[in-house]
């Protein structure tokens, strides 16, 4: 099997947090204790993302945050947006929340911002994503702005795969990055799922790592490589063990681009 590192690629990261200075300890060791894990990186604010992908020469990194109440939707995207306007790395997706007043409203702004996308953690925010709340925010954004979503877990039922099937099915046009290859630690449900629908691409992180090799290899080539697209999920992960978790997954070079790369320009248009 030949051996490649992360140099011998372009690098695109579509998954990666970023907090503001004064709070990004509190909440990146909040991340830690929902998952009851132990973060990799202990703060996970803009610097320290920019050094660790500077390890493996990342080109851009997909930036975003999590609105957990309404009222904090308009600070993050503007933190967001300030960050990307600091670092021409950044490609920002916005956060918005089911219950915020003016989810219309607040859509042309963050397009106006020169965002690029939305970011939902449905167990962070304790709603589902089938929900009525959510389904204004699908209303509003789809034809106009991807959206990244959590995926899956087994201790909630706030984004199990079954209803990512039904919201692809309500919303025919909705540009959906499902986390965690379609379903943190429900990897069997999203299997049998979310196969089907052209309009959802399936990032890595949180995934590859915590099943075996060969599992990992079974998923992807489900999906179809075209379709699994390189994240990180820092501050939880290192971008570097992330990359190097996929490269010893066997796949060839021209897979390797497309998955690293090829596959985030075109869903994304970076």
């Amino acid at each position: 099997m030949e051996q490649f590192t992360p140099q011998d690629f372009e690098i695109i990261d579509t998954h990666a947090h970023i907090f503001p200075h004064k709070i990004s300890e509190k909440a990146t060791l909040a991340i830690g204790k929902f998952y009851d894990i132990g973060m990799h990186y202990s703060i996970g604010d803009p610097e320290r993302l920019l050094e660790a992908e500077a390890k493996i020469n990342t080109h851009r990194m997909l930036v975003c945050s999590v609105a957990t109440t309404p009222h904090q939707v308009v600070s993050i995207n503007n933190f967001i947006s300030e960050q990307c306007g600091l670092h021409p790395e950044f490609y920002g997706f916005a956060s918005l929340h089911g219950d915020y007043e003016d989810i219309p409203g607040e859509v042309d702004r963050i397009i106006a911002m020169g965002l690029h996308g939305i970011k939902l953690h449905a167990d962070f925010q304790r709603t589902p994503i089938d929900s009525k709340s959510s389904y204004k925010i699908y209303e509003a954004i789809e034809g106009r702005l991807p959206v990244l979503m959590h995926m899956g877990d087994y201790r909630h039922d706030f984004s199990h795969p079954t209803m990512l099937a039904k919201v692809l099915r309500d919303f025919p046009k909705l540009q959906v990055l499902a986390s965690h290859l379609g379903g943190f630690a429900a990897w069997d449900e999203a299997e049998a799922v979310l196969k089907s629908s052209e309009n959802v691409r399936f990032d890595t992180c949180s995934a590859i790592g915590l099943m075996s090799p060969e599992r990992a290899v079974r998923l992807i080539r489900h999906y179809g490589v075209d379709r699994c697209i390189f994240g990180s999920d820092f501050p939880m992960w290192s971008p570097k063990s992330e990359a190097e978790t996929l490269l010893s997954l066997g796949f060839t070079f021209e897979d390797y681009k497309k998955i690293f790369a090829e596959n985030a320009k075109a869903f994304l248009n970076i």
